[in-house]
């Protein structure tokens, strides 16, 4: 079985995707859809992401075409679905491929069991900015990802250093996005993707969790959101 990028690769080679095309790619997230674009020849250009669902934003897409663009690829961030709608239309106007990358699972009972454990969490929360969800679609959870304000003390990173020796694994969810690694490099600002590197933190939601791992998360959380609170 192929890597994520390879079979993403012979997408874009089936859908005519040649050297030379500009193929829209988001640069908040893993740098798979980049590095396919880059294997089959083509230029990823790196758009910014919707502040809310972490998702590609369909007007920054809009505003990177050019007569080369030949594709956009979509990914669905962290179980939230990207605008296909726009998305879709948009390609539909330009004459561009749009193709998802990753699958949207149907809803089963691992993923109920996440979306319960989310709205718990959605509840109980403080001094952190819980995830958003647009209106009529399903998040499904494969991370909480939570925003710690960087205007206060402690910023991200020490919320994290100390969650975690209270016992709460948590991750920084995308340490550097995609256009500013060595391998893709670009002289850009993107405003909502940098925003996103700097202040996002994935807590666990695992679905086994039980409600009493889920209320240590939400007092280490609360007792250091307090501070984030106050110092803001």
């Amino acid at each position: 079985m192929g890597t994520p990028a390879d079979e993403l690769l012979q997408e874009l080679t089936r859908s005519g995707v040649r050297p030379g095309d500009e193929v829209v790619v988001p640069s908040y997230g893993t740098p798979e859809a980049a590095e396919a674009v880059l294997l089959a020849g083509a230029r990823p250009v790196f758009v910014d992401i919707d502040a809310s669902t972490y998702c590609i934003e369909p007007a920054a897409v809009a505003d990177a075409l050019t007569p080369q663009t030949a594709a956009v690829i979509v990914v669905h961030t962290f179980g939230h679905p990207a605008d296909m709608l726009r998305l879709v239309e948009l390609g539909k106007r330009h004459g561009l491929l749009v193709i998802e990358h990753g699958a949207r699972p149907e809803p089963d009972a691992e993923i109920l069991r996440r979306q319960a454990n989310a709205a718990y969490l959605n509840g109980k929360l403080r001094g952190v900015s819980t995830p958003c969800v647009a209106p009529g679609v399903q998040h499904t959870y494969q991370q909480y990802v939570v925003r710690v304000p960087g205007n206060g003390r402690p910023d991200r990173d020490a919320f994290a250093r100390t969650l975690r020796s209270r016992g709460v694994m948590c991750h920084v969810p995308v340490q550097t996005p995609a256009h500013r690694t060595a391998r893709f490099r670009r002289d850009l600002w993107l405003v909502e993707t940098e925003r996103a590197a700097d202040e996002c933190l994935a807590l666990p939601i695992d679905a086994a969790m039980t409600r009493r791992e889920l209320q240590r998360v939400v007092s280490a959380c609360n007792a250091l959101g307090g501070v984030l609170q106050a110092a803001a």
